[in-house]
């Protein structure tokens, strides 16, 4: 039996909750390693992380690092990649645009309060004038449930999570998008979707001031511990 992917991550969201979503959808389970005082000291030692970062997935024998790399890689295996190379490019095109919107929601919590007032705006505007309408005129000019090739794809699950943060921002965000609202009703019934909003997933809560604080500290400590060049 193969062993479960390990994650080694901070114990909140970031730029490993995509990984999550994907692995979740995909139906794996996954056991994580959340970066402490220990993970900072073996992240100083040479090659245990390659470039020196996270997230990382171990899996198959390999230490995986840098998001995209990640995704696609777990995206093939699991047969969420399209079947041809146009479906791929599309893919990866409907996945860049959401990865800019949702890096706004990924840095607010670092904000000051007055940057953070800023930054809603900002997230409303990019949101609605800018990314939503593309997946909204998708979904309408092709009729079909799913962004790429009516097949369930890593578009379609980025995009799903990418809206439920946008909209724990801003509630009524979809409002003026009728297809995307149908979009995320259909994705929430997908089985192993559902399973992964249900209470004791691994998927990860709003970050709180705990979660920024620990990020800080160990980013902190990293750095005092990294050796000079």
């Amino acid at each position: 039996m193969a062993e479960k992917p390990k994650l080694y991550y901070f114990n909140g969201r970031g730029r490993m909750e995509q990984i999550r979503w994907l692995l979740a959808a995909a139906g794996v389970e996954v056991c994580a390693e959340y970066l402490t005082f220990c993970c900072v000291l073996l992240l100083s030692k040479d090659g245990f992380f390659l470039f020196q970062q996270t997230p990382m997935v171990e899996m198959d024998g390999m230490k995986l690092v840098q998001t995209r790399a990640i995704l696609r890689y777990i995206a093939t295996k699991y047969n969420l990649y399209g079947t041809n190379l146009k479906d791929r490019a599309l893919i990866d095109m409907y996945v860049e645009g959401t990865t800019d919107l949702s890096l706004f929601i990924l840095s607010f919590p670092f904000l000051t309060p007055e940057d953070q007032e800023r930054q809603l705006v900002t997230i409303k505007e990019k949101a609605t004038k800018r990314y939503f309408p593309v997946y909204e005129k998708v979904l309408k000019d092709h009729g079909q449930d799913f962004l790429v090739g009516n097949r369930f794809s890593l578009a379609d699950i980025h995009l799903f999570e990418t809206i439920l943060m946008v909209e724990e921002k801003v509630p009524a965000i979809l409002n003026e998008f009728p297809q995307l609202q149908a979009f995320k009703t259909r994705i929430s019934h997908i089985p192993t979707i559902k399973k992964f909003l249900e209470p004791g997933s691994q998927r990860k809560p709003i970050p709180d001031g705990k979660y920024v604080e620990t990020v800080r500290n160990v980013l902190q400590m990293y750095h005092q511990l990294k050796p000079s060049p």
